[in-house]
């Protein structure tokens, strides 16, 4: 029978499949926080959802209306161009946030409440009643504004539509005409609001504007009248300027300035004449000493004379390069041809003589006209040097004058425009969409109120559930066992189960060569105590009277775990205990070593807690002497044991008058090492019932006779934190481990923290075994 199926309670010996992926791990560790925790995950959000529920039944339904404002500066631009030519500038965003903030004003609040006569509606003004009341009725006019305004300000809502300069203003009343009456209300105060404090700005504006204008008209005629006396005191008279104007404001000049800026035009134009004569001249003597056979002769001259004789002479010289190759140079035609050569070179010379001669002329008489404006030039700048000492004056004062009619003429253009706009009540915002009576309510939002209740609900159940599990320091599955104090996990013993009790043979037993030969040799001992014992607790026995329970299959688990032949050390002598008392270990010991005994094996089950024997005051009759007497020597071991007739199991007890004052002493004995020796040789497995490891150290005492260690621990109660310090502080213990035994077990409640299924008994009821007996 395999021992180790998941339809038995059996240990886990270590053969979890470590390479489990860690999206099942998760998966089942959440499933199993569910499984644990579904009842506070239920009752979180059921609670929370029915005070939802509560809350919407006593809450107020309350309505909300909204009127929608556009920030729209374009008919005021169109109004400014056609006063002045101004750019079509875009509405600032700042400035529509600034629009809302004006809007969620108390101005703005206030004159809404004056109005509707808001003080005098119980909404906003709530009545009390007996003294309430008559404390409300003498509070002054300002104290009823001061409480509508609180109330108004809490239901009254300004948001601007996103990208968009619209803004949405809501009010949220009980009443959903007052809600759309509000509404309305505030964006009409608003637009009264944005026409008087424009009205306001423009005639402060204007009243600035006309006594600033008045300083500056006097101002420019104390400037304009301070340069003509200048001008008639110095004797400067100016040119009238192309516009034929004259003044401070006109483009005239004195007329020594027009004379020295005509005659520096002449001077330049003059001087580019000279070197224009003299470049010609230079050219023309340079071409006087060039060959008549160069290009740039004609190409820089331009004259047809010269031309038609240099065509001439290159015709003459090619004949008589074509006489002189075919007749020599000394035929008669070839010298015919040079000598007419010689003559166009002396008549080319002779028109370039003259043609230089004319450029000398030139050349003469602009050089003449350069110098005779120089003369004038200076001449005019030095009588101008006593006129310009008198003109830094006349330009101080002209300086100033300029400036002085700039400012005014501005001043003046603004104040016509601030008259001009005076009488055009145009706002940048209209209302786009008026506030109507809204038909449904706006709060409290029912579906709303549900989602945030059970969320919350869900948040806090969820905290709860993660809180339990957070200090539920105890022990729950093998798992737990295994990953807490890192070693295997034998089995897990429920509480209780239901079978039916079957006592006796009735099932079929594997055969056994050697059963019979130890049954003989039992009874030759059982001969010689002459001492038969019957459990008188059915719980120590229960292995034995239902051996298919679940109970049984976890007590086998431990049984098969210490009969593996792969431990290292020997598990002839096992030892049992546990860290606190009443943890079970007594039942684990006495139910393993009857399930060892039943099976054939040659067992004795010592009981070693010299602290609380238990097992002297369960068996039946109650033994009068035992463990003690036979380490006093008082009796024999045959004396001192019992032996279980229905399990073949051979027991010695433990009788106590009085608890002993060094019981780690007496452990600790050679007397009691050499009984466990001599136990040892003559059975097959020795079971000690050994005392909790926490209270007392008797443990430490026993350990060096110890093969290995069985350590119970109860399901639901031991602390994680008890177990480890108490291993941790006995490495003994630790390394003669054979494994936990997890007892007292909740299968119910234990199906929360495990796979479900994983611990049942049906693979019995459903396997065809039927009882017999």
């Amino acid at each position: 029978m395999d021992t180790l199926s998941s339809g038995t309670i059996v240990g886990r010996a270590g053969g979890h499949d470590t390479a489990e992926g860690s999206v099942s791990s998760a998966a089942e560790q959440l499933s199993g926080f569910v499984r644990r925790q579904y009842a506070v995950l239920i009752a979180g959000p059921a609670i929370a959802v029915l005070l939802g529920l509560a809350y919407l039944l006593v809450t107020p339904p309350q309505y909300t209306a909204t009127a929608t404002i556009l920030i729209d500066s374009s008919p005021l631009r169109v109004l400014q161009s056609q006063l002045q030519p101004v750019g079509d500038i875009p509405l600032d965003t700042l400035q529509v946030g600034s629009q809302v903030e004006i809007l969620s004003s108390d101005n703005i609040a206030l004159a809404v409440i004056r109005r509707l006569r808001l003080t005098e509606d119980p909404e906003f003004v709530k009545s009390g009643a007996g003294w309430l009341s008559s404390l409300a009725d003498s509070e002054s006019a300002k104290d009823k504004e001061r409480r509508a305004l609180d109330e108004f300000a809490s239901n009254r809502n300004v948001l601007r539509l996103e990208r968009t300069y619209a803004l949405d203003v809501s009010f949220t009343s009980r009443n959903p005409v007052t809600a759309a009456a509000i509404a309305n209300a505030i964006a009409d105060v608003y637009l009264d609001d944005q026409l008087d404090a424009k009205d306001q700005t423009r005639r402060r504006a204007g009243a600035w504007l006309q006594e600033r204008i008045n300083e500056l008209r006097a101002q420019v005629t104390s400037a304009d009248r301070a340069v003509l006396e200048f001008k008639e005191k110095n004797n400067i008279v100016d040119m009238v300027g192309a516009n034929g104007a004259s003044g401070p404001g006109s483009s005239a000049r004195l007329i020594g300035e027009q004379q020295l800026f005509e005659l520096n035009s002449q001077l330049a134009t003059a001087r580019g004449a000279t070197g224009e004569a003299r470049a010609r001249l230079e050219r023309i003597e340079q071409v006087r000493k060039m060959d008549l056979s160069e290009a740039a002769v004609t190409d820089t001259l331009r004259n047809e004379v010269i031309t038609r004789l240099r065509n001439q002479y290159l015709d003459l010289s090619a004949r008589e390069a074509n006489l002189s190759s075919r007749y020599g140079p000394e035929h008669l035609a070839a010298a015919n041809i040079r000598n007419q050569m010689a003559e166009l070179s002396r008549n080319i010379a002779t028109e370039l003589g003259r043609i230089a001669a004319s450029y000398q002329s030139d050349y003469e008489i602009a050089k003449a006209r350069e110098e005779n404006i120089e003369r004038e030039l200076a001449s005019l700048v030095s009588e101008g040097r006593i006129t310009n000492r008198d003109r830094l004056g006349l330009a101080e004062l002209e300086s100033s004058a300029r400036i002085y009619h700039s400012v005014y003429d501005g001043f003046l253009q603004r104040y016509m425009d601030a008259i001009q706009q005076q009488s055009f009540p145009i706002t940048d915002a209209r209302v786009i969409s008026a506030a109507a009576p809204p038909s449904k309510k706006s709060k409290p939002n029912n579906s709303l109120v549900l989602v945030i209740a059970a969320t919350m609900g869900m948040i806090a159940s969820l905290g709860v559930a993660g809180l339990r599990e957070v200090i539920d320091d105890v022990f729950r599955t093998s798992r737990q066992v295994e990953q807490a104090l890192g070693v295997r996990c034998l089995s897990v013993i429920p509480l209780s189960d239901g079978l039916a009790s079957a006592k006796g043979r009735t099932f079929a037993r594997l055969p056994d060569a050697n059963a019979e030969a130890r049954r003989a040799e039992d009874r030759v001992v059982q001969t010689i105590a002459q001492t038969s014992v019957e459990f008188s607790d059915p719980l120590l026995r229960r292995v034995v009277d239902h051996p298919l329970s679940l109970f049984a299959e976890a007590i086998r688990a431990i049984k098969m775990t210490a009969s593996l032949p792969a431990h290292v050390r020997d598990t002839k002598v096992i030892g049992i205990t546990s860290t606190l008392p009443n943890e079970g270990k007594s039942t684990v010991a006495c139910n393993l070593a009857a399930l060892m005994a039943d099976a054939g094996r040659r067992v004795i089950l010592v009981d070693a807690d010299l602290r609380n024997p238990t097992l002297a005051r369960r068996l039946n009759p109650v033994p009068t002497a035992g463990l003690m007497e036979l380490l006093g020597g008082k009796i024999s071991l045959d004396q001192a044991i019992g032996f279980n007739s229905i399990t073949n199991l051979t027991l010695l007890p433990l009788v106590l008058d009085e608890q002993p004052a060094h019981a780690d002493e007496i452990l600790a004995s050679q007397a009691f090492r050499t009984l466990i020796d001599q136990l040892r040789n003559r059975y097959d497995y020795v079971v000690l019932d050994l005392p909790p490891v926490a209270p007392v150290v008797d443990v430490r005492a026993v350990l060096p006779v110890i093969d290995s260690i069985v350590f119970v621990v109860e399901w639901g109660k031991t602390r994680i934190g008890a177990v480890q310090r108490h291993l941790d502080a006995v490495p003994e213990i630790s390394d003669r481990l054979l494994g936990v035994v997890l007892n007292k077990a909740n299968l119910k409640a234990m199906a929360r923290f495990e796979q479900p299924g994983l611990y049942h008994d049906g693979y019995y009821t459903n396997s065809g075994y039927r009882r017999v007996g």
